[in-house]
């Protein structure tokens, strides 16, 4: 009897949960930074890698962003999100229009600084992902992405900024991992709001989540990507047309399906290389020629 590997074993649910999937796959992760709490006017610069992925949540009060490639600052209000995707440099700043800013040049590498009774609070932190979280997760996502709060699409997010507020201020005993674990969530429903809010998204695996008419194909592919899918099979999972359903996966996509399909068993196939490596153990290559 023959061994599937891992990263081709099959799903029984055919409606699989792609973006949870891609999450996995990129190890995709977030940590709190630092944080602090002002009143009046203050300005804090920061400089960043400029490959990492950095967000900022405004738990009290507003603030202005000005980062590299924006061409002009973006108001932030309380409950917002801010994702800075590759961005070398950022300032954030705060308080009365009229006053002399306050430079805030030594963030707090905790939370337990923050005063409630500052008029802004802010954290930040990073996401981090795997290499092959560079070229999905980052590609995917703009430059600087801004969900708003007073979004229809951020309800949850309102929620879950609650209770890590709770968090940061109660000072419990494991607030640094809760803080974590919240952080961690915050980059889902970040992604889900900036999935439902967003029109146009540019064209790649992050629109094709969002296409409710290719999103079943998907499903089946990400579902049971070591089957030998044919054209009409994934069409018919979409209810279109040989041709409707391929022209309008090219667009979306960016790639033939069947081009996406080899492109998701490679990388499947690179992290069973890289976990055996990790596990020193060998890979199971019994499978391998039938589908690659």
């Amino acid at each position: 009897m023959s061994v599937r590997p891992h990263f081709l074993r099959e799903s029984p649910d055919p409606a699989s949960d792609v973006l949870s999937e891609v999450l996995r796959l990129v190890e995709a992760s977030s940590s709190v930074s630092g944080g602090f709490s002002v009143s009046g006017t203050w300005s804090a610069p920061m400089e960043m890698s400029a490959s990492a992925l950095k967000f900022v949540v405004i738990l009290k009060g507003s603030a202005q962003l000005q980062a590299e490639g924006l061409s002009s600052p973006l108001d932030l209000a309380v409950g917002d999100v801010v994702v800075l995707n590759n961005r070398r440099w950022a300032t954030m700043s705060g308080g009365p229009r009229d006053g002399l800013p306050q430079p805030l040049t030594a963030i707090a590498p905790t939370m337990d600084a923050v005063d409630d009774r500052d008029d802004d609070i802010l954290f930040g932190g990073h996401i981090e992902i795997n290499p092959a979280g560079q070229s999905l997760l980052a590609a995917a996502l703009p430059p600087v992405l801004h969900v708003r709060s007073s979004s229809d699409a951020a309800a949850a997010l309102r929620g879950q900024l609650e209770l890590l507020y709770a968090e940061v201020l109660a000072r419990r005993v494991g607030a640094g991992f809760a803080i974590d674990q919240h952080c961690r969530l915050l980059v889902l429903t970040v992604l889900r709001a900036h999935l439902a809010a967003v029109g146009d998204l540019p064209a790649g695996w992050l629109r094709v989540l969002a296409d409710e008419h290719l999103r079943p194909a998907v499903a089946l592919m990400h579902a049971q990507p070591g089957r030998r899918w044919r054209l009409d099979e994934l069409a018919r999972a979409a209810a279109m047309s040989r041709t409707a359903f391929a022209d309008r996966f090219r667009t979306v996509a960016g790639v033939p399906p069947l081009a996406y399909l080899s492109a998701w068993r490679m990388r499947l196939a690179q992290r069973a290389l890289r976990d055996a490596f990790l596990e020193k153990r060998d890979p199971d290559w019994s499978s391998f020629p039938r589908y690659f």
